[in-house]
């Protein structure tokens, strides 16, 4: 009889908020339904879905992803959503689920695809509950993986920042009108 060796199926809730893991745990584990899990450096950050008003607003952006890659043949692989697609930094034991992700290549093939496939750009449009991991945390983290563009939308300021690798660092740019990233698809950003 051949056994085979099965891995222990990890369960987290919000109960969970807080709780240390290693990012190898934490990729496996299943979360309660009702809320959403991130691993900021082996911690559990557990927050709650948010209100209608978040989801429109990064469907709006993402509509206008959509029509720049329509209008633009072949300048965007793939445009994720944040169950879609992950950042895995395994070096600060951090896994991240922006609300968007544009990929301008095509993946690598191989079977870890999110630990190697870095987005050109990574959009969070900021709630109430993610004001610190959006403008604090998370920017630092995506420089780290290879994101060029991290792009910060916040309702409440009317406002996208957008933060541009520069020579290995990032550089910030602020507006509430028309400005254009490297790749100069949020010239035309539009806010409704």
């Amino acid at each position: 009889m051949i056994k085979t060796l099965r891995r222990k199926q990890i369960q987290v809730g919000a109960e969970d908020n807080g709780r240390r893991m290693s990012l190898d745990q934490f990729d496996r584990a299943i979360g309660q339904e009702g809320y959403l899990y991130e691993l900021n450096k082996g911690v559990i950050e557990v927050s709650d879905v948010p209100e209608l008003k978040h989801g429109m607003k990064v469907q709006e952006v993402r509509d206008q992803l959509v029509a720049y890659r329509s209008a633009h043949p072949g300048a965007i692989n793939y445009i994720a959503g944040s169950n879609d697609a992950k950042v895995l930094l395994a070096e600060s034991q951090s896994e991240r689920h922006p609300d968007i992700l544009v990929y301008l290549t095509p993946p690598p093939d191989v079977d870890d695809v999110w630990s190697l496939w870095v987005p050109k750009i990574v959009v969070e449009v900021v709630s109430k509950s993610s004001m610190k991991r959006d403008y604090e945390d998370k920017p630092g983290e995506y420089l780290q993986f290879g994101v060029d563009e991290y792009w910060i939308v916040d309702s409440y300021k009317q406002q996208l920042t957008v933060l541009i690798r520069w020579r290995a660092s990032g550089r910030k740019r602020s507006s509430s009108r028309r400005r254009s990233t490297r790749l100069g698809i949020c010239r035309d950003f539009r806010w409704t």
